[in-house]
């Protein structure tokens, strides 16, 4: 259950990260911020930064136990 919450956590992590630096028109090197057109709408997505913010947030929901 915690890795679920872990990943919601990273999910978001992700998504404003991704938004913050993608519509700024450059890729985050090795953050590999990628664009996809949905309907005409722009979605920026990261999967390093989502593995890496599911592993930071199950790690701290770990330490709260």
């Amino acid at each position: 259950m915690d890795l679920l919450k872990a990943m919601a956590f990273a999910a978001v992590l992700t998504g404003c990260v991704a938004i913050v630096i993608g519509s700024q028109g450059t890729g985050g090197g090795p953050l590999a911020i990628e664009a996809h057109t949905l309907n005409g709408i722009k979605l920026y997505w990261s999967w390093p930064v989502f593995v890496c913010g599911s592993g930071l947030g199950w790690g701290l929901l770990l330490l709260q136990r």
